[in-house]
């Protein structure tokens, strides 16, 4: 199988199971006009995020890189009636992309977009009641950092979610770069966790192939 067997899989999967969404088409578009790097989750991820936050019921989502904010949008999109979504972005211009795609969709009033160096925002949110699900799509060094702040920002039936563990099969690989050992050292923090149990779902599509760890809090 190749990649563009991989790809038209996945359009073939969202062709089939979603309907078309021009919120989200335009996201995209402002965030290519930004010239913002390409590496917001898939639709068909999107999808698989929106789905968990609404089977878990969640009412606080906490995301840790907002990019363009178009998985902020799937996830906020799953939130009920007074449901809050914080998402910590570095780059002020991805924040502005972030919030003009927010606003289009008509979210505005539940998400907020809090901006600068997500290790130093996190612990002001520990004084908030605990997220309901929490995803983690950052930067990747930092992921184990960004880990064990969750873990303090949640409680048992928390759901946590982070993407980009595979590396293009790149993880297994004891010596490979700093995303890698990024990674590596976050499944190693996971594992010495009693709070959680996890697993890996690797994944091929328009993303190319790599693979999302899932966690719940106990």
């Amino acid at each position: 199988m190749t990649s563009d067997t991989w790809s038209a899989v996945d359009r073939f999967v969202v062709d089939t199971l979603s309907d078309s969404d021009p919120v989200l088409d335009a996201a995209q578009r402002a965030a290519d006009t930004a010239g913002l790097p390409a590496i917001s989750v898939s639709a068909a991820q999107g999808k698989f995020l929106h789905l968990l936050a609404r089977i878990r019921g969640a009412r606080r989502i906490l995301e840790i890189g907002t990019l363009a904010g178009y998985s902020t949008i799937w996830l906020a999109r799953a939130l009920p009636p007074g449901g809050q979504l914080i998402t910590l972005e570095y780059d002020p211009r991805h924040a502005d992309v972030a919030r003009a795609n927010i606003a289009r969709a008509g979210l505005a009033d539940r998400v907020e977009v809090r901006v600068g160096r997500a290790i130093e925002a996190l612990p002001g949110l520990v004084v908030d009641e605990p997220f309901d699900l929490i995803f983690i799509d950052a930067d990747k060094p930092s992921t184990a950092d960004y880990f064990r702040w969750a873990l303090k920002l949640s409680r048992p039936g928390t759901v946590i979610v982070v993407d980009n563990v595979v590396r293009d099969g790149r993880l297994v690989d004891a010596n490979g770069d700093g995303d890698v050992q990024g990674m590596r050292r976050f499944l190693e923090a996971a594992a010495n966790e009693a709070r959680v149990e996890g697993t890996v779902l690797q994944t091929v599509g328009v993303k190319g192939y790599d693979g999302f760890a899932l966690l719940l809090v106990v």
